[in-house]
């Protein structure tokens, strides 16, 4: 048996392969979604079942259950084929299959060890662009997924350690920047190149029977942690819901519903009661609820590791053909928003069985925002980014201002880059005051944005949610701000006909765009807040004199004292 200090160290070394490829793909990619933003994740998975073994801690947590799924379907494409070559890379972006959207291109690649299939290294990314009706990919108003990019099956990227010239030609031809394309695609394969030369160097120095031993220690390991985690919460069933806005189709809501089943040291989370599958792009795969749930569980339970240990004692009730649960060609392009929720309903859940673990709801939404035109000297331009709000109150304290979703460790780009990179400027950037839920420990903040664009004219697409359904304060927490998006027209400043979705808006030079983002929900009942933090919140400007009156009940002279 492996002793303690040697897993740890390997431990350490397996989870810096993983690093060291995520920095990687970071200091190389071409579109700042994954240079700045870090919309991508790297990971070493199981020769045959493909289940996640480390992943890198600076990629996306949503990845660790996706990347199961889509290293699983390379293992079964090659086992169709005939088999696996050293030097093999595959590479695909089939959301059913391997999860999330289009947008998020996988390569996968077999590390061989004395002829035999070792593990597998996979990267992921999200690229800036890969057809579709709409320049960036969020199309609000798809209703099935060839409208949202190009679809590509798992296919050899290199066959052998033979780059296939083809493949790339086929992928540039569908993008509308195959440039930014190519540039992030030749990091993610750089990055494969590094996660190999450094397993090799660490298998060679430690032997691949005592790494392999140490993979399976690390994984009964953290099914036995969560197992006595498990079985330190009150038996029984815990039902939560919340509903996304609508499906950019329909105006009419779609209800994620859960129940918690938790039963000595397993617990079962059954969507049963979830909306069935959308005309519209807020349908997901199986394979990405899985993994958001995930995402939750690590929230709740911070000390549990990355690795699919964690997973063996949950049992998952996900209906076919349910919002949750689709297959080609329903669209999922608008998955982050569906996950988002997913992950509020779980939050809403646990914090009836474990309400020291849990925090108010996030503020839900991601914003997508494109932005897409022609330069004066005719290049095509097209911005995509995603935007902050505020995160949910905590048993520790109030919830973060401006942060970012709360299923991974993007980081919001800096507006410094985006305006250096397209023709907008941002003329506002700022807290938005009172967009916090009211509590003992109140939600943080959201933002304001206003962009300005700079060339003659430009298209603008948004995918947003909480526009209708504010996020949820826990244990008594008030619920935040709604999100709010105002576009031009006609000299007025006007709001999308489904709140949160819009499609094709026409901006001029010189014209603005307005995003209100939602703050967090609020934890705990607002009469338990001292005057003290009221008084605070008012001087620091989170709070207004106005919402202290409305949301704590309190006079501005008593806030004040």
């Amino acid at each position: 048996m492996i002793d303690p200090i040697t897993l740890a160290v390997l431990k350490g070394r397996l989870e810096q392969v993983a690093d060291e490829m995520d920095a990687t793909l970071f200091r190389s990619a071409f579109n700042p979604i994954i240079a700045e933003a870090h919309d991508a994740s790297h990971g070493l998975y199981h020769a045959a079942t493909g289940e996640t073994l480390v992943q890198g801690k600076s990629g996306l947590p949503i990845f660790v259950g996706a990347m199961a799924f889509a290293v699983k379907a390379v293992i079964d494409k090659a086992a169709r084929d005939g088999g696996l070559a050293d030097g093999d890379v595959y590479i695909f972006n089939d959301p059913y299959d391997g999860g999330t959207h289009l947008s998020d291109f996988k390569l996968v690649r077999p590390f061989f060890r004395d002829g035999a299939v070792f593990c597998y290294l996979a990267s992921v990314g999200h690229w800036h662009d890969v057809g579709g009706n709409v320049p960036g990919n969020y199309n609000p108003v798809a209703t099935e997924c060839f409208q949202e990019g190009m679809v590509i099956p798992p296919v050899k990227l290199y066959a052998a350690g033979e780059l296939r010239p083809d493949v790339i030609a086929i992928l540039r031809a569908n993008s509308r920047l195959p440039d930014s394309l190519y540039g992030d695609l030749n990091g993610q394969v750089n990055a494969l190149d590094l996660g190999a030369k450094r397993l090799h160097a660490l298998l060679d120095e430690y032997g691949d029977a005592t790494v392999l031993e140490a993979l399976t220690e690390l994984k009964q390991r953290a099914a036995l942690q969560f197992r006595s985690l498990l079985r330190e919460l009150p038996d029984g069933r815990y039902a939560a819901e919340d509903f996304l806005d609508n499906d950019g189709i329909r105006d009419e809501p779609l209800r994620i519903g859960l129940e918690v089943v938790i039963a000595g040291d397993s617990l079962t989370l059954d969507f049963s009661r979830t909306s069935a599958a959308c005309a519209g792009p807020l349908n997901i795969a199986r394979s990405t609820a899985v993994a958001a749930c995930y995402v939750a569980i690590k929230h709740i339970f911070p000390d549990v590791p990355a690795n699919s240990g964690v997973m063996e004692p949950i049992r998952f009730e996900i209906p076919e053909g349910s919002l949750i649960s689709v297959r080609a060609p329903k669209p999922v392009g608008g998955y982050t928003e569906t996950i988002l929720r997913l992950i509020d309903v779980v939050f809403q859940a646990f914090a009836q069985i474990a309400p020291d673990r849990v925090n108010g709801c996030a503020y839900g939404t991601i914003n997508a925002l494109s932005l897409a035109g022609h330069r004066r000297d005719g290049r095509r331009w097209v911005m995509f980014s995603f935007f902050g709000g505020g995160h949910g109150g905590h048993p520790e304290g109030d919830g973060l201002n401006h942060g970012n979703a709360p299923i991974s460790m993007a980081t919001i780009p800096p507006l410094e880059i985006l305006e250096a990179a397209y023709p907008v400027m941002f003329t506002q950037w700022a807290l938005r005051t009172d967009s916090g839920g009211a509590g003992r420990q109140r939600g943080g903040l959201g933002a304001v944005y206003e962009i300005e664009l700079l060339e003659e004219e430009a298209d603008v697409f948004l995918f947003g949610e909480r526009g209708k359904y504010a996020p949820a304060g826990v244990l008594g927490g008030k619920a935040a701000l709604r999100n709010r998006f105002l576009y031009p027209r006609a000299g007025q400043l006007v709001e999308p006909v489904m709140v949160s979705k819009a499609h094709d808006i026409k901006l001029k030079r010189g014209e603005r765009l307005r995003l209100e983002t939602p703050g967090g929900g609020g934890y705990g009942p607002a009469a338990e807040r001292s005057d003290a933090q009221i008084a605070e919140d008012i001087r620091l400007g989170y709070v207004s004199r106005e919402g202290a009156v409305r949301d704590y009940g309190r006079t501005i002279r008593e806030a004040a004292e």
